[in-house]
């Protein structure tokens, strides 16, 4: 396990170090007053039998009062601040470590499934909470338990401090050892496995259809049963290594608590030690452990959150795609796009997708680029808004590289409509607005007009404010892909990127809307990347993409 990735999760709890500090010492007060409460109750006890006058039990009655009271207290005041200080350091991690997977979702993780970033990326990250809550106090608040404890009784008798120190050392070393032996590898299995049921769960909802039309429905769930019985195995381990070590610490209290109270009998005997304080050595000895139970836990915790800090710096180490320049360009406005030499590929070693592209775009032209599947179009729409780099050459945008830009700038000025936009689970005005949340209404249907949708939507009894339901299946394609160009027309931007904006849908509508987006004349620059040519006299230029180069119609032999 990665030592680094410890350390910076240590490092970013510095600011709120201070806090920890108070939750621990909270703690140390709280499982102190339980154990000076259990030894006050002993002696009272004892002194009580002997019916001495009720003034001479009045201070530890007093005594008694006040450390249930403290407990109580300290014990509130402990969990109110270290949940309080965990939670908020929490949210800073969930926020820092999605910075860092942001920028690399669009290109830079091509492998990873949607259900396992979900699931593992998820728990990872609320496991690491644990490092906090979990690992770092409850050691400190047992050693220093423990360790009072022990002086204490070795003050009343050395005998029962030796005794009950020799008890608590297998308790604060041995079991959390043990724990962290029995259990290592089965946090990152943990993760593993419901990740793998979340990534399956996911296939089954979103796949549906296809699983019900080819009979295969139960064939996923098979393997989401698989993923759940591997998922309840790490569980079952992890109970009995539970069982185990919460069953050791309760025969060791067992034991030292019987050798406290040997100890003690022999010294009351020899009159080494008063009767009436006998109670009170075992009874503490007994509530010290209840300082040191939490520590196999505690062990299992901080590995779980060790794993899962190295999973997160694994799964965020790639460097990003694309990043912002330390002192970016003021923002552009979109005149003049310009690609000059560019390559590209997949992998270091790997052929060319792009192979010294050369394009101009400007607004209020049309340009479609034509070619088959995997000839690169989609690699080149990336490049324009800057979801990854060209390898070589540059991208241009009003005289200088995009990688002069802020990439936020670039995408307000280069829009693109992906094929596979997406549309939220929400309202139709809420997924338009998602490009301009300030847009007002007459706006938002100004852009629906311009996606020629407005007139299906006004017709409907919740016009703007009808939901589409989770990814618009409450619509048609053709009109999902309308609302997304809407999204793309409230932009504002001047040159649109259009990735198979026909994907999915039968040739007439197809045709349809190719017509309607090129024959907007709003001056927004378009271009459009698609497998089929678009009808006649929409565009002003048409290109194919051959062999990672563009060519004109007939160039390198047919169109």
């Amino acid at each position: 396990m990665r030592v680094g990735a410890l350390g910076e999760l240590v490092r970013a709890a510095r600011p709120v170090a201070h806090r920890f500090a108070g939750a621990a010492l909270c703690g140390v007060l709280a499982f102190g007053s339980g154990v000076a409460l259990m030894g006050t109750s002993g002696y009272l006890i004892s002194r009580a039998a002997l019916r001495p006058q009720v003034v001479a039990l009045a201070l530890a009655i007093t005594a008694v009062r006040a450390f249930s009271l403290s407990r109580a207290a300290f014990r509130y005041a402990e969990r109110v601040i270290s949940h309080d200080v965990s939670l908020r350091l929490l949210r800073e991690l969930r926020v820092r470590w999605f910075r860092r997977l942001e920028p690399l979702v669009p290109a830079g993780l091509p492998d990873a499934r949607s259900g396992d970033l979900l699931s593992g990326f998820v728990a990872d990250v609320e496991a690491v909470q644990h490092l906090y809550l979990r690992g770092f106090g409850p050691p400190l608040v047992a050693l220093t338990v423990g360790a009072g404890t022990a002086a204490a009784a070795a003050w009343m008798l050395p005998a029962a401090g030796l005794w009950l120190a020799l008890g608590l050392l297998p308790a604060v070393l041995v079991l959390p050892a043990a724990a962290v032996a029995l259990t290592r590898g089965s946090a990152s299995r943990r993760t593993e496995a419901r990740a793998v049921r979340g990534a399956e769960t996911v296939e089954l909802l979103h796949g549906a259809p296809d699983h019900v039309a080819f009979g295969e429905v139960d064939g996923q769930l098979r393997r989401i049963g698989a993923a759940d019985a591997a998922l309840a195995r790490i569980a079952r381990r992890d109970a009995r290594t539970a069982g185990f070590t919460s069953a050791s610490v309760t025969l060791l209290t067992a034991a030292t608590t019987l050798a406290v109270l040997v100890a003690g009998l022999d010294a009351v005997h020899r009159g080494a030690l008063s009767g009436v304080l006998l109670a009170a050595l075992a009874l503490a000895a007994t509530a010290a452990f209840e300082a040191v139970r939490p520590l196999p836990d505690a062990a299992r915790d901080l590995l779980t959150a060790r794993g899962a800090a190295a999973r997160l710096g694994a799964l965020t180490a790639p460097p990003a795609p694309a990043a912002d320049p330390p002192r970016p360009l003021p923002a552009p406005r979109g005149d003049l796009l310009r690609l000059r030499g560019v390559r590209a590929r997949y992998a270091a070693g790997s052929p060319w997708v792009l192979d010294g592209v050369d394009l101009d775009l400007r607004p209020g032209e049309r340009v479609a680029l034509l070619g088959p599947s995997g000839a690169g179009k989609s690699t080149l729409a990336h490049l324009l808004v800057r979801f990854r780099d060209p390898d070589e050459g540059a991208v241009i945008l009003d005289g200088h590289d995009l990688r002069d830009y802020a990439q936020d700038d670039v995408r307000r000025a280069i829009c693109l409509v992906d094929q596979h936009a997406h549309l939220f689970g929400a309202t139709i005005r809420a997924n338009v607005a998602l490009a301009r949340p300030d847009a007002a209404e007459p706006e938002i249907v100004d852009a629906l007009r311009r996606a020629r949708v407005w007139d299906w939507i006004s017709g409907l009894p919740g016009g703007l404010d009808t939901h589409v339901g989770e990814h618009g299946v409450r619509v048609s394609g053709g009109q999902r892909r309308r609302i997304a160009l809407a999204r793309a027309f409230l932009s504002g931007a001047r040159l649109l990127v259009l990735d198979e904006p026909t994907a999915h849908l039968d040739p007439a509508t197809g045709r349809d809307l190719l017509a309607d987006v090129l024959g907007d004349t709003s001056g927004t620059g378009v271009l459009l990347i698609t497998h089929t040519p678009p009808p006649p006299g929409t565009a002003d230029r048409i290109l194919h993409l051959r062999e990672g180069r563009l060519q004109e119609p007939g160039a390198g032999g047919g169109t």
